[in-house]
């Protein structure tokens, strides 16, 4: 329920602006006095004031100047009778939402103050959203107790509190945005925009346009103008993902904005100033690159004032059973499932893959496993496809063996039931699971009792 402080020395004005507003579903409190007012506002944190602006002791128009900055301030309609330009126009520059003249109209005023709580309600939804992507990308989020990721993120935490230009090195999927996005969000401009585009992703002829912009008639086809990326990233965060594939022309209007701090939009004729971050992240060795006339030296000496290495998953095996934990509770949570975790067969074949897609083909995998899971436990059959896994193998090394050795009838009877059970009781199908011949698989089922389902059986192999 949003609620709403009338202000207003007439107590018939504010009795009957209580009435209208309580019927319309609003929480109303009152005051006869802007200070008495501004002791409310301080206690409730409301949604709307009304206020009148002509009052005894301070004005309408002063109390949005005392209003404090510690709470969200409300939106503030001014009421008067003194409707002249002057206090209009000085109450609106003063940070007033609106103003309603006197004598007030019970429709208009409904109107009026039911925009504002629309507005009150979307600023807050933006607060509590920007709220949450702090709290989503702060630095203790980011998962790896690796060596190599400690001494990365290390490098991380010492840049965050400054606005430097950042260049981060890793492969495809080893988390360069997240990263970049931490930096940002744990920045002096956390409260900017944060945006990305992938260099390699768009065609040559069309990334100029998209970095700084256009003028109308700057090239057939552009009818209005465009703002750019860097004019609408201001004052906040630019990541420039696989800078290593931008366009050597390109690359020297870069060099001018980390110079200059001013861009031109294609057509333009004025600099505009611009006051963006830039993140650079590449899987190339932009070294490399400047070795083979591919990228401008001066440019990769303003971008490298502080390098970040991720290392791929490869070199953080130690990491992976955090991975598992952390996406198994996050699909769980997706999918309404209960998966406990994974068995010690797949912690072990995670550890053992090479994964070329690093964390995003793991997270792909988890998401999957979880996803098709038929038990409260992700073993190898789950991830077998995945991980391009033997069934046998799957089998075999997903059992756990006890301390005081193995039963091997009981390991065969137990290999034969989870068969089955994959299988949906089909034997011919749990055969072939096993890497086993109808004729010998039937042999093992009545050796051990155990029932089939009859009218799901399809022929043998």
């Amino acid at each position: 329920m949003a609620v709403i402080i009338v202000i207003d020395d007439e107590h018939l004005q504010q009795e009957i602006l209580k009435t209208i507003l309580e019927d319309e579903g609003y929480e109303v409190h009152a005051a006869s006095s802007a200070e008495e007012g501004l002791e409310l506002i301080k206690t409730l944190n409301p949604d709307v004031v009304l206020t009148d602006l002509k009052m005894g002791g301070m004005t309408g128009v002063q109390l949005l100047d005392t209003i404090p900055d510690d709470i969200i301030k409300p939106a503030v309609i001014i009421m008067t009778a003194f409707g002249t330009i002057p206090s209009v126009v000085e109450a609106m520059k003063k940070g007033a939402f609106d103003y309603l003249t006197k004598p007030l109209e019970k429709d208009v005023t409904v109107i009026a103050v039911k925009k504002a709580v629309e507005r009150m309600e979307l600023l807050k939804e933006n607060i509590r959203l920007k709220n949450a992507l702090f709290e989503k990308f702060k630095m203790d989020g980011i998962i790896g107790r690796s060596k190599k990721m400690s001494e990365a993120m290390d490098i991380v935490k010492k840049v965050t509190p400054t606005m430097v230009t950042v260049l981060i090195y890793g492969e495809s999927g080893t988390g360069k945005e997240l990263v970049a996005r931490a930096i940002h969000y744990n920045s002096p401009g956390k409260t900017g925009p944060f945006t990305a585009i992938n260099c390699a992703a768009i065609p040559e002829n069309l990334i100029e346009s998209e970095l700084f912009g256009y003028e109308p008639g700057a090239f057939t086809g552009a009818t209005h103008r465009k703002i750019g990326l860097f004019e609408s990233t201001d004052k906040g965060t630019l990541l420039l993902d696989e800078i290593g594939d931008l366009p050597f022309l390109t690359q020297t209007k870069i060099l001018r904005v980390l110079q200059d701090k001013e861009i031109r939009r294609l057509g333009g004729k004025d600099s505009i100033k611009v006051n963006v971050r830039i993140i650079a992240a590449t899987n190339k060795r932009l070294e490399k690159e400047v070795s083979a006339g591919k990228f401008r030296e001066d440019l990769y000496y303003r971008l490298k004032v502080v390098t970040v290495e991720l290392p791929p998953l490869r070199e953080r095996k130690e990491d992976v059973p955090l991975f598992v934990s952390f996406f198994i509770d996050k699909y769980n949570q997706e999918f309404g499932k209960r998966v406990k975790g994974a068995s010690e067969g797949a912690i072990k074949a995670f550890m053992d893959y090479h994964w070329p897609g690093n964390i995003r083909q793991f997270e792909s995998v988890i998401e999957r496993a979880v996803l098709m899971c038929d038990t409260d436990i992700v073993n190898l059959n789950d991830i077998r496809g995945e991980l391009h896994l033997p069934a046998s193998e799957t089998a075999i090394t997903d059992m756990q063996i006890p301390e005081k050795g193995i039963n091997f009838e009981e390991l065969e009877k137990e290999l034969i039931k989870k068969a089955m059970l994959k299988a949906n009781n089909v034997a011919a199908k749990a055969a072939r699971l096993l890497g086993m011949s109808y004729k010998t698989f039937w042999y093992r089922l009545e050796k051990f009792g155990i029932q089939t389902d009859s009218s799901k059986e399809d022929s043998p192999p």
